[in-house]
């Protein structure tokens, strides 16, 4: 069955980085977009960025272009967020979701078949 494992979340100061990485099994990695999706309490859930795994296209939420990169290894069926520059208002769960099919359904939670059970990201002094 299909299953996606995130790692790489923790507490980081602000200005730090981290490397988000999700595994992902149980179904052909290269053929839809992928993204990561956070959550945090008391804010509404928000879209950080998707990559269509066959041609690398990528896409941020105007929030996250210039600090967030997302990358993938469709050698090791991985996912991956880097985060820099981080700030308090980024603490947040960070979760891993494929996409239903290839196309970019851009905050169109029904159009996320699968999710990952996150990763918890805490950005502080």
């Amino acid at each position: 069955q299909v299953q996606l494992v995130e790692s790489g979340g923790g507490v980081v100061q602000p200005g730090g980085s981290l490397r988000l990485s999700c595994a992902a099994t149980g179904f052909t990695f290269g053929r839809n977009w992928m993204y990561w999706i956070r959550r945090a309490p008391g804010k509404r859930q928000e879209y950080v960025s998707a990559i269509n795994t066959r041609t690398g296209t990528t896409y941020y939420g105007d929030s996250f272009s210039g600090r967030f990169t997302i990358s993938r290894d469709n050698t090791k069926n991985m996912l991956y967020l880097q985060m820099t520059s981080l700030a308090s208002e980024d603490t947040a769960t960070y979760f891993c979701a494929k996409g239903r099919d290839a196309y970019l359904n851009w905050g169109r939670e029904a159009e996320i078949d699968y999710w990952g059970q996150g990763t918890p990201v805490t950005v502080s002094s």
